[in-house]
């Protein structure tokens, strides 16, 4: 069984974002970037599969600018077999276009499964695995917390609003993966050396025909706004009569 996981580069999680200044995105200049974490989290769940013998290869695909090979790297030190980098001058593709071009590596590589990432941390839109598994036809598991594969089924437990429904899929299929999957490995210094040596083959739309054009612009970007100071009160009923006059709760 080959698997597909897609990661994305994206500003690391512990970094606090700054808008720019015209309002018409993010600043990225000198900002570190790292994997973002979902995929981190697909990218153990694809690799656990192959140590466990149910896949016999796993390959990870980024969409994004040359500096992306970073983030492959990253997933190839973790453990990833090879990795495919499709090449494209925009900070940010939009999961439509991302999704198209994922189809179109699906159709190369002919994947059994493709792991993904239920979001990126960057825009938080999750679609992109929903969009890929309408473009192809599969089946979908989507914010999967345990995953099993039995044969030409996968068996997955899914985080919903409720609790935890698990359902079972046909293969091949689509796993979108929550936090609670598995907790991602360090990659180790012999690791992070074997990776330069893995095949990191590079791509663009033009190669696969699809067109990333946006249909999207940003109108305006702004920060959220600051926390106010807290007030200290005296007695509960007072709590109350703040609750009620300052805050609307009640």
């Amino acid at each position: 069984m080959k698997v597909l996981v897609p990661v994305k580069r994206v500003v690391d999680f512990n970094v606090k974002v700054r808008v720019k200044g015209d309002g018409t995105g993010v600043d990225l200049a000198n900002v570190k970037m790292s994997m973002n974490p979902f995929d981190e989290i697909a990218v153990e769940a694809a690799v656990r599969l192959k140590e466990q013998g149910a896949a016999s290869e796993v390959v990870a695909v980024s969409v994004g600018t040359r500096q992306a090979q970073e983030t492959l790297r990253t997933a190839l030190a973790m453990g990833a077999d090879r990795a495919i980098l499709v090449v494209d001058a925009g900070q940010d593709i939009e999961p439509l276009a991302v999704a198209k071009l994922l189809q179109a590596v699906v159709v190369a590589e002919a994947p059994d499964l493709v792991i993904a990432g239920k979001q990126a941390i960057d825009n938080d839109m999750n679609a992109t695995g929903q969009m890929l598994a309408a473009l192809l036809g599969w089946s979908q598991a989507t914010f999967a917390s345990e995953v099993s594969i039995n044969g030409d089924q996968a068996k997955v437990t899914r985080e919903v609003d409720g609790g935890l429904q698990t359902i079972t899929v046909n293969m091949p299929t689509i796993i979108t993966v929550d936090l609670r999957l598995n907790e991602p490995r360090y990659a180790s210094l012999p690791n992070i050396m074997k990776a330069k040596a893995k095949p990191l083959a590079t791509k663009t739309p033009a190669d696969y025909g699809v067109d990333v054009t946006p249909r999207l612009s940003v109108v305006k970007t702004v920060e959220p706004a600051g926390r106010k100071a807290g007030v200290r009160v005296g007695s509960v009923d007072e709590l109350i009569a703040k609750l009620k006059d300052e805050a609307g709760v009640i």
